[in-house]
């Protein structure tokens, strides 16, 4: 077989003739609202105490927009890790991952003057390529990893090399040297810690690796996903290859948006909540959350003795809701955990699996509250969180949290209007928002 056909033959070839094909106007219209959405939770994230710890865990220089900047996996490592850490970051539904604090950082480390028209059509590609893996590697890899980050190298990879400008063949070596390296462990979700954050971090960063690797020659396995020890067989022996090729583009037009500083297994019972708050009379008695069984597994912690956990609470984020309102990022902090309002309520808070929301996930993350008072029982369902494309955020609520989330960060924001990186101002608007990420991350050489 010759060099040709095989590329041709592959799977990686197979994607890449999928994402090749160009998007319009209004596909790149919906990237640049993901682009502010992802921005505003870097900044916010880089401005916590765990940010500040990523940061200075990174060993990287000035962004490539900034005077004698360059192209680093190392930034693209940097950017990756603020973008998760309030949990705000967007979502795909039924490719259980999320693209925003991958994909992002990897076009914005290889961002320059001259191709900073290329970033919303590699930010496509990327979402396109790290969700189409996530769809078809199956539940019985999601049990053990974490889609994210095994996923996530193939869609910064992508991102990088649209961004490099790199041929096919150069593109597909990036995708196998990004595929090659792929982990991500799910026993951190067992343990304190903020592995899951550097998940997201080292993605964003194999990718743009990778692409570098691939600019410079170093040839990669086309049959990576395929292969007899490729990606398939080793890591996600239950998939679907297949799925990899169904469906028509574009991915980042059916991710949803998270309104919520939580887990987005929380956000339909925040929703839920919110909707019943002001029919509760009286003090809540006794408060059931069904939902479905990985919104369980992950998210029932009545007691959170820390943001990160806090965050990962059907009990607290619902208590939350029910008291204050909207939840909002100081609801997450540690100070507000002990506070009686929201302790009494989560004791009070029963999590159950509802068969049905299990049967519908992952396509719908469904959950119903039912809240009983001395004087009233009420309760409500919501099929699908506010985000979803069957619940849509309008974009005037995305620039919004975009400006609260700037806000926080004590950050003035430059406005990033629609479609702004197809613009010199939008780089410059990108520039300027980046500057205001911590210093070690602004340093020039």
């Amino acid at each position: 077989m010759s060099e040709l056909s095989c590329v041709q033959a592959s799977l990686t070839g197979k994607l890449l003739e999928i994402i090749k094909l160009d998007p319009s106007p209004n596909d790149k219209e919906a990237a640049a609202l993901h682009l502010p959405d992802w921005l505003g939770c870097a900044l916010a994230g880089a401005d916590t105490v765990l940010g500040r710890a990523m940061a200075r865990a990174s060993a990287t220089v000035g962004h490539p927009l900034a005077p004698g900047g360059r192209s680093t996996p190392e930034y693209a490592f940097a950017l990756g890790s603020f973008g998760s850490l309030l949990e705000m970051d967007d979502v795909h539904r039924t490719a259980i991952l999320h693209p925003g604090p991958v994909i992002w950082p990897a076009v914005v480390a290889t961002v320059t003057l001259k191709n900073v028209t290329r970033a919303l059509e590699a930010a496509l590609r990327g979402y396109e390529a790290m969700v189409r893996l996530g769809k078809s590697v199956g539940p019985l890899h999601y049990a053990h990893f974490h889609n994210t980050a095994t996923c996530g190298g193939l869609g910064s990879a992508v991102a990088a090399a649209w961004m490099l400008g790199l041929d096919k063949d150069r593109t597909q070596w990036a995708m196998a040297h990004a595929l090659s390296t792929s982990g991500g462990l799910w026993e951190c979700r067992n343990e304190p810690g903020a592995t899951k954050h550097l998940h997201v971090a080292e993605a964003a960063r194999r990718g743009v690796q990778a692409a570098l690797a691939a600019q410079a020659g170093i040839a990669g396995p086309l049959r990576i996903l395929e292969g007899a020890q490729g990606f398939y067989a080793g890591l996600a022996p239950g998939g679907n290859p297949d799925a990899l090729l169904q469906s028509e583009p574009w991915a980042l037009l059916s991710t949803s948006f998270k309104p919520w500083p939580a887990c987005r297994h929380t956000h339909a019972a925040i929703d839920a909540a919110l909707a019943l708050a002001d029919d509760v009379v009286g003090t809540p008695r006794k408060i059931v959350i069904e939902t479905y069984a990985d919104a369980v597994l992950f998210c029932d912690q009545v007691a959170p003795t820390d943001p990160e956990a806090a965050r990962f609470s059907l009990q607290h984020s619902v208590a939350l809701a029910l008291v204050d309102g909207p939840p909002t990022l100081s609801g997450f902090e540690t100070e507000a955990l002990d506070l009686p309002k929201y302790a009494k309520i989560r004791q009070i808070c029963k999590v159950v699996e509802n068969p049905s929301m299990t049967s519908a996930y992952p396509a719908h993350f469904g959950a119903r509250v039912s809240v009983e008072t001395q004087s009233n029982e009420t309760a409500m369902h919501i099929p699908d969180a506010w985000g979803d494309t069957e619940n849509p955020m309008p974009a005037e609520a995305i620039i919004a949290k975009f400006h609260m989330l700037a806000k926080a960060a004590d950050i003035e924001p430059v406005p990033l209007q629609s479609a702004a990186l197809d613009t010199q101002n939008g780089a410059f608007a990108l520039r300027t928002m980046l500057a205001s990420l911590p210093a070690p991350l602004t340093k020039e050489e």
